[in-house]
């Protein structure tokens, strides 16, 4: 296995009030997060939110290329990012023991943070399609060149982990500091994982090792 300790490109916030981060998702563009009653755009070049939308937003959120995704409580609520409005719903696998998500292969991925489990679900229905466990608390998922990536969060340890996601096995390792936390996570598509900082209300850019 591969370790090596992360190297943080870049600190965003904390910003105004949106005191915590939950999930943290990338539409290309904006990196969209979430901070408890709603998602705000980030713009990653300057540094600034440049909109948000009030909806329900306590963990996870991913983009599929069109609509965001938003675990809310015990559901994850499909939303439009042009208008706000909030187009479907569907059960949340964890019934409120949700925490990261990720869209890849057309399905959602969904992280289990004290079940340290990631399900793959149905986006249409919620029906889990697989589940692949971990060995920690998983705290934020990412897709990125066919590889799957969790962030883990206990107690003052945290890091990303690069899993084989047939197996579960653990096949790298990147260890933040120490009292840094991650309570999201997601890739630019390139070499930048973006990690939600949870109740210091910061997003931090990291290196994606090659």
């Amino acid at each position: 296995m591969k370790q090596s300790q992360a190297e943080i490109l870049r600190e965003y916030g904390p910003f105004p009030g949106a005191d915590r981060v939950g999930g943290v998702t990338f539409d290309g563009q904006h990196v969209w997060f979430a901070s408890g009653d709603r998602l705000n755009a980030l713009d990653p070049e300057i540094g600034e939110i440049v909109r948000s939308i009030d909806v329900a937003a306590h963990a996870g959120t991913a983009f599929d290329g069109r609509y965001l995704f938003q675990i809310a409580e015990d559901r994850i609520q499909k939303i439009d990012p042009k208008t706000g409005e909030v187009l479907s719903t569907i059960p949340a696998p964890g019934n409120g023991g949700d925490s990261g998500l990720a869209w890849a292969e057309g399905t959602l991925w969904v992280g289990q943070h004290r079940g340290r489990k990631i399900h793959q679900i149905d986006p249409e229905t919620g029906a889990i399609l697989r589940t692949i466990e971990s060995s920690r608390f998983v705290t934020g998922v990412t897709w990125v060149d066919g590889e799957l990536w969790h962030a883990t969060w206990e107690g003052d340890e945290s890091e990303v982990r690069r899993l084989n996601p047939e197996t579960g096995e653990v096949l790298e390792r990147v260890d933040m500091p120490a009292g840094i936390g991650i309570s999201g996570l997601e890739s630019d598509g390139g070499d930048r994982l973006f990690c939600g900082g949870g109740t210091t209300g910061k997003i931090r850019a990291i290196r994606r090792p090659k």
